[in-house]
């Protein structure tokens, strides 16, 4: 069966799950411009040579996920299914060669998009995203841990595993993140929406910026780091996109079933220093 070759864009945030420990859902586009889901990938677990970065591209053999309904939804043939990393593209020229697969369609309206998802006979679930302005970046302190029962349940297979296979297993969930974050904007309607942020790198970069700071205030100088990142940075002097992509559970049942799953945002031409979008903060 011939590999598929994959350009990724998005990694998620680890999540637990009782099936297969933890799971990342990894996007991004084939060869043709067209978008592709793959999961459940147990990212953390592959050998480091396996473990890709975003805008690299893999080899991978895959089939449709028949227990997801979503078109652009695929699966590894298998959990040991080899990743093969063949290629990156790189930020050269205020990133033109990224933006041939990235920008190959744009959505400005909301309510269009999400009209899509919920036709079935389009049913798209993962989207590039143009705001129109950018309002705010929200930050909301969450559960601070990994539901103890999901936890305790993965320990204890385990450990049942391991009397057949090896006799330790290092692996540990990585750390739930105790916030969410999210950004506030409009479309070219001038709707107002307020989206969370399920990508890796921004809860990679919280607990960098946290691990920079000692006291009592250590989080909240690390939620400003990330927040000068997102929104003095990406929102204020970037050409900034949103990668959206639903969630299978909500796809048909919330009103708006998507969440921002990563953020493309290229550098501007020297000509054009300002971002497309305006903000409310400028």
């Amino acid at each position: 069966m011939p590999l598929t070759k994959v350009l990724v864009t998005v990694k998620t945030y680890p999540t637990i799950s009782s099936k297969y420990e933890e799971l990342v859902c990894t996007a991004g586009f084939l060869e043709d411009g067209t978008f592709i889901r793959i999961y459940p990938i147990q990212f953390r677990k592959k050998e480091y040579s396996q473990q890709y970065k975003k805008y690299e591209w893999i080899e991978i053999d895959i089939v449709k996920n028949k227990s997801d309904f979503r078109p652009e939804s695929y699966r590894p043939f298998s959990h040991d299914t080899q990743i093969s990393i063949v290629g990156h593209i790189d930020t050269r020229n205020h990133w033109d060669e990224r933006k041939k697969y990235v920008l190959g369609k744009i959505y400005y309206n909301l309510s269009e998009l999400i009209a899509e998802a919920k036709n079935k006979k389009i049913c798209t679930s993962l989207a590039v995203f143009k705001p129109t302005q950018i309002i705010d970046f929200v930050v909301k302190p969450v559960e601070r841990e990994w539901d103890k029962a999901k936890l305790a349940k993965l320990e204890e297979e385990r450990k049942q595993g391991n009397l057949f296979t090896q006799p330790e297993d290092p692996f540990k969930a990585v750390p739930k993140l105790p916030y969410k974050f999210s950004y506030k904007f409009n479309d070219k309607q001038e709707v107002e929406s307020t989206m969370m942020i399920e990508d890796w790198e921004i809860g990679q970069l919280y607990w960098n910026c946290l691990k920079k700071y000692e006291g009592h205030d250590r989080e909240a100088k690390a939620i400003a780091d990330v927040k000068k990142k997102y929104f003095d940075d990406f929102a204020l002097t970037k050409d900034l996109f949103f990668y959206l992509g639903t969630t299978q559970l909500h796809h048909y049942t919330s009103h708006n079933p998507f969440i921002i799953i990563g953020t493309f945002h290229p550098t501007l031409p020297p000509q054009n220093n300002k971002p497309i979008q305006g903000s409310l903060f400028i």
